[in-house]
C-alpha cells in the first residue's frame, strides 16, 4: 500500500483558526512543517477571520454545541478529503472527544487524548483531586458552592475561578483576604448566577510559572516534552497584577495571573519537564497534554492541565517540537522518533500582528 507520502501532500483541517486560540497555534505549527507535507484547510464561526488568507479552502461552521455542528464538520471533511482533523477550541474538543468514532470511521484521524482523561482535566477539581490521589503536590483547593463554605478557606492569598471552562484565565481573580474574597462570591453571583467555583491557593512567583508540553503518541509511548517559562510583564501577558498585601514576602511583590497567551524563555528545563512527565505517565496520556504550573522549591505545583494542544504550539514549533506534525507523521506516515529528541532552546516572544481582510468579504458594506 502506498504510503501517504508517496501520493501527495496530506489533506488536513484545522477548526477555529480564529480569534488567537490554540486553532491559529496549530495551524501556524503546520505551517512551520516541510514544504510540501500537507494541504491545510481552516474552519472558524466568523466568515471574516483573518487567518482564511493563511489556508487553502476555508468554510463557517455553526457553534459546537449548535445541533447541525457535527453533520457540517463530516460534510466539510468529505468535501476536501481531509485526513487529519485538529480541534482549534475547547467546545469542539468536546464534540470531538464525544463523537471520536463516527469521525474515525469517515477515515479521519483525530489526534485527541483519552476521553475520559480531557472529560476529567476540563474540570479543574477533579484535576487537583486526581493529582492528590497519584501523591502530586498540588495547590490546595476547595470546590465552593455557597457563601458558608468560603469560611473553610484560611489560606491566602487564593485564585478564584471557574472550576469548568475559564480558557485563556477568564473569569479568574486574586483574593488576598476574607473579605476580598466574600466580595468576589458577590460579584460572581455564587448562589444565583454561578452555582460553584474553585478557590485554589496562590503559590510561588510570576517568574517560577511555566507550560509544559508532554506528548505521547495514541498508542501511549512517550515521545518528547518542553517547556516555556512564562515572561509575565506585559498586558498582552498578563490577566490580573495586584502588589502583595499579605506580609508573604516569598510570593514576591506582585501577584500575578497569566493572560494565557505565553511567551518566553522555551527549552528542557529538566527540573519542570522530568516532573511533569511523571505526572502525564501516572494520569496515562495519549497524546497532547499541556500542564501549567510553577516551581516552589524545586517542586511542580500544577493549577491546571489542558489535555490538549496549548496555545504556546507555535512556539514550540519555532525551536524543532512541532507536536501536530509529529503525531501526523508517527501515526499517518508511520514514522518514528528518538524519545527526548533534540530541539533548539530560545526565547520567543510575541506582539500583536495586523491583517488587511479584502473589501469584497466584508459582510454589509457598500463596495
Amino acid at each position: 500500500m502506498a504510503r501517504e507520502s508517496d501520493v501527495g501532500p496530506i489533506p488536513v483541517l484545522v477548526t477555529a483558526i480564529g480569534g488567537g486560540g490554540h486553532g491559529d497555534q496549530i495551524l501556524k505549527a503546520l505551517r512551520l512543517a516541510d514544504a510540501g507535507r500537507y494541504r491545510v484547510f481552516g474552519t472558524d464561526m466568523n466568515p471574516d477571520c483573518p487567518q482564511r488568507s493563511l489556508v487553502e479552502g476555508f468554510a463557517t461552521l455553526p457553534p459546537a454545541n449548535a445541533p447541525d455542528y457535527l453533520d457540517a464538520l463530516l460534510s466539510t471533511c468529505h468535501e476536501w478529503g481531509i485526513r487529519a482533523l485538529f480541534h482549534g477550541c475547547e467546545p469542539e474538543l468536546n464534540v470531538f472527544a464525544k463523537h471520536r468514532s463516527t469521525i474515525e470511521a469517515a477515515g479521519v484521524f483525530l489526534p485527541i487524548n483519552r476521553t475520559d482523561l480531557i472529560e476529567q482535566c476540563m474540570d479543574k477539581a477533579l484535576t487537583n483531586q486526581r493529582l492528590s490521589e497519584l501523591g502530586f503536590p498540588s495547590p490546595r483547593y476547595a470546590r465552593v458552592a455557597d457563601i458558608e463554605g468560603l469560611a473553610a478557606i484560611d489560606w491566602f492569598p487564593v485564585v478564584v475561578k471557574p472550576s469548568v471552562g475559564g480558557g485563556g484565565s477568564a473569569n479568574v481573580f486574586i483574593a488576598q483576604n476574607p473579605r476580598e474574597l466574600r466580595a468576589l462570591a458577590d460579584y460572581l453571583g455564587l448562589g444565583t448566577v454561578a452555582s460553584h467555583f474553585m478557590v485554589q491557593e496562590y503559590v510561588g512567583t510570576p517568574e517560577s510559572e511555566f507550560t509544559v508540553g508532554v506528548l505521547h503518541d495514541l498508542d501511549g509511548q512517550y515521545v518528547n516534552s518542553i517547556a516555556v517559562r512564562r515572561h509575565l510583564k506585559g498586558g498582552l501577558n498578563v490577566r490580573t497584577a495586584v502588589a502583595n498585601r499579605t506580609g508573604n514576602a516569598a510570593l514576591g511583590p506582585r501577584l500575578v495571573i497569566s493572560s494565557g497567551v505565553s511567551h518566553g524563555d522555551v527549552g528542557r528545563f529538566d527540573a519542570v519537564t522530568a516532573q511533569c512527565r511523571e505526572i502525564a505517565t501516572k494520569l496515562g496520556s495519549r497524546g497532547p497534554l499541556n500542564i501549567q504550573c510553577r516551581l516552589v522549591d524545586g517542586v511542580v505545583k500544577v493549577f491546571e492541565i489542558n489535555p490538549r494542544f496549548s496555545g504556546t504550539t507555535s512556539i514550540r514549533a519555532m525551536v524543532g517540537f512541532n507536536e501536530p506534525d509529529i503525531l501526523v507523521r508517527r501515526h499517518l506516515l508511520g514514522e518514528t522518533f528518538e524519545v527526548d529528541f533534540r530541539y533548539s532552546e530560545a526565547t520567543v516572544l510575541r506582539g500583536l500582528s495586523e491583517y488587511l481582510v479584502p473589501a469584497r468579504s466584508r459582510h454589509g458594506d457598500a463596495t
